[in-house]
């Protein structure tokens, strides 16, 4: 008995040794089977704007790739009356899992290039009638009118002795800039002259300082030693920080970096009509107080308990001891705005927004309440002829991107009359929110159902991975002084959660479109697209074959063709 029990619990022992075993084996198998998938995809190549053509028609369908993002109806945020705090920060507890994807700097730095290199961005142009430049060269002066052509300055100390002459060679990078504005634009596409205009507004010697009359918080002009000057907006507020949902759009704060961003933004949409930002560290005493000559700006600089120097200015909104604008303890962020030219030179003519906000804590504005308010406005000048239709479309929707609410005004050059662009100033209340869009900034889409080819174009680009918006948005402004790119640069101007809102809010735009496109073919009415590129067929078909650009064509909502130079 005793030998049968032992004989027993030998056997129960060998099972169960082999049942372990058998375990640890399925255990093994399992894990190799499971590990693969978990390993990360290699990065996609980013490929030259001919090569990525090529292999679209080789491996994939035409069609457009949305960028990856909460749908349109969440991205809009439910209009009850939940606590819009408790939402946003629900919101943001989720952000990074949408930024995680984020790719290196390299690699959207190459995305930009190609993005600049794509054709869209170089489209051929007629040559500037000499009328439609803004301002010229007096070919020569008479002996006579020499005394009144010399440049004085109040005071001579920090300036230059200027030698210009007709040669653009001998104009300083500014007086070139403004010498470069068209009827169409404030800078071409690859611009010269760019990189010389923002070198000089980031180092440049700084020679007077004073306060910007106007306006409803603090700005300066900031004078250097070849006579440019620039517009100065200090940081007022953390990068990090966002807009309290319990403010109204006229009480937000300007931001320096939002001005930054929104001169990068209007770059890569390729519109031109912001003129051209950066940020800089700024020495609150020796660049500011030390040398500025406005009494009243002087008399409101103080020493903060910690020490660090202070100022506040004289302005409707923030400017007192508790907005005061404070260095650390005298390094200040700041943007850097190029001036336009003076108006004695070139006149502008400020234009009320027809979809102007009432700027009331209780009234609405008409555009609010009336739903056909868009077939009154085609019929009124200017907007019932030409392209300023389409322009303000164009600048709505850079400010939807941003979610800038504040554009209660815009103006254009007297110049030119009706039929000009429009210039995009006064950015600074841009970028205050990434957990929640505002989608009244889009009632001029949606109610007009108008938006100009080339913008909807390269908006549909910019949705493409191999060029997507934020990873553009992300390279352009690590370029910039203050951008944290490696070059010194103090941190990103813009947080991974506002470029992840640019491509949640691209998509919101193009989802738009469609719907005006839906509506059209369904109801009849005007066509959706405006189609700014007819004049390229004049100029293209004798060079070259025409051909459609292959990573744009879109099977479900037949449009005209990009007109290209076969290459």
């Amino acid at each position: 008995m005793w030998r049968m029990r032992r004989r027993t619990r030998t056997i129960c022992l060998s099972l169960a040794s082999i049942t372990v075993f058998l375990h640890l084996l399925l255990a093994l198998a399992s894990l190799s089977v499971n590990r693969a998938p978990c390993d990360p995809p290699p990065p996609p190549e980013t490929l030259s704007p001919r090569d990525e053509a090529r292999t679209r028609r080789r491996h994939t369908p035409a069609g457009i790739i949305g960028p990856v993002g909460p749908p349109a109806e969440a991205a809009r945020g439910d209009s009850s009356g939940v606590d819009a705090n408790a939402e946003a920060k629900g919101r943001a507890r989720t952000a990074p899992a949408s930024i995680s994807g984020a790719e290196p700097l390299e690699s959207a730095l190459s995305k930009l290039e190609a993005l600049f290199d794509h054709p869209l961005y170089n489209m051929p142009s007629p040559p500037v009638p000499e009328e439609d430049w803004l301002l010229k060269v007096r070919p020569k002066i008479k002996a006579a009118e020499l005394s009144s052509q010399i440049w004085v300055s109040a005071s001579q100390e920090g300036y230059e002795d200027v030698q210009w002459n007709s040669s653009s060679s001998s104009h300083p990078p500014w007086l070139r800039f403004h010498l470069g504005i068209s009827r169409w634009q404030l800078y071409p596409h690859r611009d010269p002259n760019m990189e010389a205009l923002t070198q000089q507004l980031a180092t440049s010697r700084i020679v007077s300082a004073v306060q910007k009359s106007g306006g409803t918080q603090l700005k300066l002009v900031m004078s250097f030693p070849n006579y440019g000057q620039a517009m100065f907006k200090p940081m007022k507020q953390e990068r990090d920080d966002e807009t309290n949902y319990n403010l109204y759009y006229f009480s937000d704060f300007e931001r320096h970096n939002a001005e930054i961003a929104a001169f990068h933004l209007d770059r890569i949409l390729g519109y031109r009509r912001v003129p051209p930002v950066v940020g800089r560290l700024v020495d609150v005493v020796k660049e500011i107080k030390d040398i500025t000559t406005d009494r009243k700006l002087a008399q409101t600089f103080f020493t903060s308990p910690v020490g660090s120097v202070c100022f506040y200015g004289q302005c409707s909104y923030y400017c007192s001891t508790e907005h005061a604008v404070c260095g650390r303890p005298r390094a200040l962020e700041a943007s850097l705005a190029v001036m336009l030219p003076d108006l004695s030179l070139a006149t502008r003519r400020s234009w009320r927004s027809p979809w102007r906000r009432s700027y009331s804590r209780s009234k609405l504005a008409k555009w609010e309440t009336q739903s056909d308010y868009c077939s009154s406005v085609k019929k009124t000048s200017p907007y019932n002829k030409g392209t300023r239709l389409v322009d303000f479309i164009d600048m709505v929707i850079l400010d939807f991107l941003m979610s800038n609410m504040d554009r209660h005004h815009y103006e254009t050059f007297e110049k030119f009359g009706n039929n000009t662009f429009m210039l995009h100033l006064d950015n600074g209340r841009g970028f205050g929110r990434h957990s929640k869009d505002e989608p009244s900034i889009l009632a001029p889409l949606e109610q007009c159902c108008r938006i100009r080819h080339s913008t909807w174009l390269r908006l549909r680009l910019l949705s493409l991975p191999q060029y997507r918006l934020s990873d553009a948005m992300r390279a352009s402004l690590s370029r910039d002084p203050l951008g944290g790119g490696g070059g010194g640069g103090v941190a990103p101007l813009l947080s991974e959660r506002h470029l992840a809102a640019l491509d949640r809010r691209l998509e919101t735009v193009l989802e738009a479109v469609s719907r005006c496109q839906r509506r059209q073919s369904e109801d009849g009415g005007d066509e959706v697209i405006f189609d700014d590129t007819a004049y390229l067929k004049d100029m293209v078909a004798p060079a070259g074959r025409l051909f459609v650009s292959p990573e744009l064509r879109c099977e479900s909502t037949p449009q005209p063709p990009v007109l290209l130079r076969d290459q």
